[in-house]
């Protein structure tokens, strides 16, 4: 790909177009990447974070991560802060899938004592799992129920049975995020998605089990600290987010955002994919309320598919899920606008931090850790292909330089319908079975999509966010057992 010209580079990992570079930059964009992968990002990524530059009341920098890609608004993993009293919030800046996240669970198992067992675990995970365009899930709620979710998140499952005490402390904020509002959310919406929870969903959603060989450990005593503790240990990891219901609150406040950003807010923006309204006003705050509501009804999904990943391990080795070590590492999310406090030119101040296909990345002490993370910093958890591995990680101190943001995963080099064209879903199934993943989908054409060459090389992008001081890899993780949307 053609890098702009006017790019200044940093450092090794840092390059930034500055304010010049396009008409109503108000602070400068950038970009975290190697040179190799700021080659190979597509040219959308810079017209959009330059984009981003020019919102109202952004604090410090735009912001792009080594997986940047483009994306709708923002590029993904783009991230940017924004001043509460003069800035806007913008669903461009968050993305459709709100709190689209990943959750990583432990197990005492190691590969020997679960390959026998394989295809029966990602058969049964396959019908316990919904997954696919329209799935509904085993727990039925009335609509009061499911405003009960949209306020409490995490915790609704704990009080019904579907979460131990302990997830809600691993889960990002305890899993509820304050402020949601469920009478700012459209009738529809609620239609979309009360009947989704514990559902995987379509596109890149997916359940995959995976192990931690012991050439894959890059800082031992951090992998300790976060639960691995024997060689070839299984693990499970899963990615999903708010389905259909976080996709409705997204579309009709961006058409909301649409109907009053120019006329009665005198906001004038270079691409309407980034419709926004200022954060204190009316509209602004109720968008913030629904989109909370979104955020806790996906923790609230994770936790429900974790009760049953429990109990598949349970019944597949007829062990409770304690007994099988069943305990989580961490949840966090990717798609999200949140109230943080961050130092800002010397003093701390609450800063509105959009952060879209990007993730929280805080580093050792950091306000909001578990205590037993509190000296290794937050559990990042980085998805890559279902074909090469993914990464967990550490976040850094050096973070504090994007307001505690990292990557969120690979990052697609390809569109989904080039690699539709490009790939068929039978034959990606059988070749990825050959070299030891066994792998279900709700879609053949879904499986093509999601080919391991259409996205970035993991490994480039997790070194990228070691390098830049971001997040410091803790343990790789090489998938053998995968369910897809």
């Amino acid at each position: 790909m053609s890098v702009p010209g006017a790019v200044i580079k940093i450092s090794d990992t840092v390059w930034e177009l500055p304010p010049s570079y396009k008409t109503g930059m108000l602070v400068p964009a950038r970009i975290y990447a190697t040179e190799k992968l700021l080659r190979e990002m597509d040219e959308g990524v810079f017209d959009q974070v330059s984009n981003v530059a020019c919102l109202p009341g952004i604090m410090k920098y735009a912001y792009c991560m080594p997986d940047g890609h483009w994306g709708y608004g923002f590029p993904i993993g783009g991230a940017a802060a924004m001043d509460p009293d003069t800035g806007v919030i913008s669903p461009g800046g968050i993305g459709f899938d709100i709190n689209c996240g990943m959750r990583l669970v432990l197990t005492n198992l190691t590969y020997d004592e679960v390959k026998p067992h394989l295809r029966q675990l990602v058969d049964t995970l396959f019908y316990q799992v919904p997954s696919g365009v329209g799935s509904t899930g085993f727990v039925k709620l009335s609509r009061d129920e499911f405003e009960s979710i949209l306020v409490q998140g995490a915790r609704w499952c704990l009080r019904h049975g579907y979460a131990w005490s302990e997830d809600l402390e691993l889960t990002e904020e305890g899993g509820c995020f304050p402020g949601a509002d469920p009478s700012k959310v459209s009738v529809k919406a609620v239609e979309r998605g009360f009947d989704q929870v514990g559902t995987l969903g379509s596109g890149n959603h997916y359940c995959e089990i995976q192990v931690a060989k012991p050439e894959n450990i890059f800082d031992q005593e951090t992998a300790r600290s976060f639960g691995f503790t024997i060689p070839n240990q299984v693990v499970i990891m899963f990615h999903c987010g708010s389905r259909g219901f976080g996709h409705q609150v997204a579309t009709d406040y961006l058409q909301l955002f649409l109907s009053v950003m120019e006329k009665k807010y005198g906001i004038h923006v270079s691409d309407r994919e980034l419709s926004c309204a200022p954060f204190r006003s009316p509209e602004g705050r109720d968008y913030f309320a629904a989109m909370t509501c979104a955020i806790n009804m996906a923790f609230a999904n994770r936790q429900v598919i974790l009760h049953r990943i429990r109990e598949v391990f349970s019944s597949t080795f007829r062990k409770d899920p304690r007994d099988l070590g069943m305990h989580m590492v961490y949840d966090v999310a990717h798609n999200t606008a949140k109230l943080e406090t961050h130092v800002v030119d010397s003093r701390k101040r609450e800063v509105l931090v959009h952060r879209k296909g990007a993730t929280r990345a805080l580093g050792p002490g950091g306000e909001g850790l578990p205590g037993r993370y509190r000296n290794t910093g937050q559990p990042v958890i980085i998805g890559g292909s279902m074909e090469t591995g993914s990464y967990l990680l550490a976040g850094q101190k050096g973070a504090a330089e994007t307001f505690y943001t990292t990557a969120h995963g690979s990052g697609r080099t390809m569109s989904r319908h080039q690699a539709k064209r490009m790939f068929r879903g039978q034959k990606l199934q059988r070749e990825m079975e050959e070299r030891g993943i066994y792998v279900r989908t709700a879609s053949w054409g879904g499986l093509a999509e999601e080919a391991g060459v259409a996205y970035k090389k993991i490994d480039e992008v997790v070194e990228a966010t070691e390098l830049a001081g971001l997040s410091k890899r803790v343990v790789r993780l090489v998938p053998i057992g995968n369910i897809k949307g």
